[in-house]
């Protein structure tokens, strides 16, 4: 954080809110800055002022955790010329962000991002074992015989040992909800390759223990939670 900062700015920062959330509470009348009432969210913020909220005292963070819903068409990485970075949809902060975590640019839903390189390798981590779930739409109808070799695991293109076994869930003949413990690339779409069908939509639901807030609308994001960081 570069100081003098804007009032809206610190707080966005200290409480891991957006901007706009932070000017309403600005608006509340419940921000002091060295025990005055703040009202102006340009107010400048100096490294050494003291800044309150409902008289508890705010420390920046040094770590941020957001989960985000990824829309179709944007990278999880840095932006390339064709397509925008997922990272570009958090802009309040300044601290650069990574992907705890790939999504292919055309699957949309759960992304963590962070700054915090330690937890995002505790999340990609395979000595984690976390499921990831995903919902997946099908070009054609999938048998129960596909989801059998699914459910034990099966050979890859290009691999020379199974993939672990996964949890499938169906929900139609051209919907299924998979969760795999493992992050082979492309390993959703090239495991329904495998059994001869195609992936026409990737949503992913859940990481771990950590699911998608259903409240989010593509392109929105939020701050994970205490237990929610805990997680990993």
């Amino acid at each position: 954080m570069k100081y003098p900062c804007r009032l809206d700015k610190y707080l966005s920062k200290a409480k891991l809110i957006s901007r706009s959330d932070a000017k309403k509470l600005i608006k509340s009348n419940r921000l002091k800055v060295n025990q005055q009432l703040a009202k102006n969210a340009q107010l400048a913020i100096k490294q050494d002022d003291s800044v309150f909220l409902d008289d508890q005292l705010l420390s920046l963070q040094e770590h941020c955790y957001f989960m985000l819903n990824k829309p179709s068409g944007y990278l999880s990485t840095e932006a390339e010329a064709n397509h925008p970075s997922a990272l570009s949809l958090i802009t309040e902060l300044s601290n650069p962000l990574h992907s705890a975590g790939r999504l292919d640019v055309d699957t949309t839903g759960l992304l963590l991002l962070t700054n915090d390189g330690q937890w995002s390798h505790r999340v990609t981590s395979p000595r984690a074992n976390k499921f990831k779930q995903y919902r997946v739409d099908l070009a054609d109808a999938i048998g129960e015989q596909e989801l059998q070799q699914l459910r034990d695991g099966l050979m890859l293109r290009g691999e020379d040992k199974p993939t672990k076994p996964a949890l499938v869930e169906y929900i139609n003949a051209t919907q299924i909800v998979l969760q795999i413990s493992e992050g082979r690339y492309h390993q959703v779409k090239r495991m329904l390759a495998a059994v001869g069908n195609k992936v026409v939509g990737l949503h992913r639901e859940k990481i771990g223990d950590i699911g998608i807030d259903a409240s989010l609308k593509p392109g929105e994001y939020r701050a994970l939670r205490a237990e929610e960081i805990s997680c990993f």
